[in-house]
């Protein structure tokens, strides 16, 4: 189920489905970068104005799942418009500012952004462009991103399958009147 908070900005709603904490593991392949499972931890916040805040967190994962060391991290703002046109900038760890711009999909939960603009420091690894889609899957945030160097051409290079992180304070507080069998602690 899908919520929208009262103090959402109003142009923010159809963006709603991305609140949130979310966690989960995916996969990173790119030719010359380490290939490996990834652990991942994104959050969509607003503070009532009309974007939201992104940030991401991922970490490479070892054979039974542990978190090894980190893989790259980024953060930005996402908006959208009247015409659902969705306009993302991104600042990653590694010396990459991307301007991305895409659209929410007509009648479903899907964001697809492609790279407007990208500028990196000298120490940056080389990188000329991107693809991403977002989608809003059976309560689950999925996405899949591309990427593109002067010597690779774009290639699908990391994808991962997110859960809804839900604290146990939020939804305790919504139950009233019940006798103390534990959920008290949560309250």
């Amino acid at each position: 189920m899908i919520e929208i908070p009262s103090d959402l900005h109003p142009d923010l709603v159809p963006l709603a489905f991305l609140l949130g904490r979310w966690t989960g593991a995916g996969v990173h392949d790119f030719p010359g970068a380490e290939k490996c499972n990834f652990g991942q931890e994104v959050s969509f916040t607003h503070d009532g104005r009309p974007f939201l805040e992104y940030t991401s967190h991922t970490w490479v994962l070892d054979e039974e799942g542990r978190k090894v060391r980190p893989l790259e991290s980024e953060t930005g703002y996402w908006r959208i418009d009247a015409e659902r046109k969705v306009d993302v900038t991104t600042t990653r760890d590694e010396g990459v500012v991307e301007i991305w711009t895409g659209e929410l999909a007509e009648g479903k939960p899907q964001i697809d952004l492609v790279t407007d603009a990208v500028a990196r420091l000298p120490v940056a690894p080389e990188y000329s462009g991107g693809k991403r889609l977002y989608g809003y899957v059976n309560s689950d945030l999925m996405w899949v991103g591309e990427k593109a160097t002067p010597e690779v051409p774009l290639r699908a290079y990391m994808s991962a399958h997110l859960k809804k992180v839900v604290d146990p304070k939020e939804w305790a507080a919504d139950l009233k009147d019940l006798p103390d069998d534990g959920i008290a602690f949560f309250k």
